[in-house]
Order: structure tokens, then sequence, then C-alpha cells
């Protein structure tokens, strides 16, 4: 009948490359689906779900995703301080001229496992207002989100 042992990765065996995807004209939703896949190494034959096989993900032009729909007025993003009283309500459009990358990250941070895996996952994602990124030292490679 053969080997058929499955082969589980260890940390110390995982290949992390380096991608850099615009978002300009992207969707917000289908950017976060497919980056969370990326981060989390769904992508990869040697995927193991209790290790990070996940690749760095550097994503630029945060200002330019789009967001369907009334999403811009309607879409409410909440934090609290943790006093009494201290809940924040910010509108998508509100958000989006303070701080657009926000929007990307947390779009993204809420795709991944909400466990200590992945926190890590979330820590490889990188992202930026504008086309450049301080990153050039680790050659990361432009990625179409098409090609996923």
């Amino acid at each position: 009948m053969g080997n058929l042992k499955t082969n589980s990765m260890k940390q110390d065996e995982v290949q992390q490359d380096w991608w850099v995807i615009s978002a300009a004209g992207q969707r917000l939703g289908r950017l976060a689906s497919r980056v969370a896949r990326i981060l989390m190494g769904k992508h990869k034959p040697e995927y193991t779900r209790h290790v990070d096989t996940g690749d760095f993900v550097i994503i630029t032009d945060a200002e330019k995703i789009v967001l369907t729909g009334n999403k811009l007025a309607n879409k409410k993003y909440y934090r609290h301080s943790s006093f009494p009283g201290g809940l924040k309500v910010e509108t998508a459009e509100q958000l989006m001229g303070r701080s657009p990358e926000e929007i990307v990250r947390r779009a993204i941070l809420g795709m991944l496992p909400h466990n200590p895996l992945g926190r890590k996952m979330g820590r490889k994602l990188k992202v930026y207002v504008g086309p450049d990124h301080p990153h050039q030292a680790q050659q990361p490679q432009p990625l179409e989100l098409a090609e996923i």
C-alpha cells in the first residue's frame, strides 16, 4: 500500500516570502479575505493549521480602497477606552479621513483566528498609505490578487 504518512510542518522548516499588494481600486472585503488566506498560509500545499506557515504581506495605497454601497456613511467602527462612558464610535468615512490603513488592517485581522497563533499571523501584515513602504530590503514580490 505504500507510505501514506502526512507530513506536518515544523516552524523552523517554514519558508516565508514577502508579497506587496496595491489596494488601489480593490474592494475591501475581497482584498481582506485573500490577504488573510496568504497570512495563514492556506495558499501553500504545506499548510499546517497549528503552525504559522503564512507569508508576510505589505499593502500599499490603503487610501484608495473601495467600499461599495452606503458603507462609507453607514459602517461604524467602535473602540473603548476601558473607562466608564469611554465608547468611541466612528463612521467609515471619518476613519478613512483619519487613518485609512486602520480600515484595511481591521478588516484583515478580523478574518484571522482570534487566538495567539492568529495574533502572530497578524504581525506579518504591514499596511501603508501611498505607494511607498520601508521593506525594500526584504525584496517583496508584487502580487496580483487575481492570481490567488
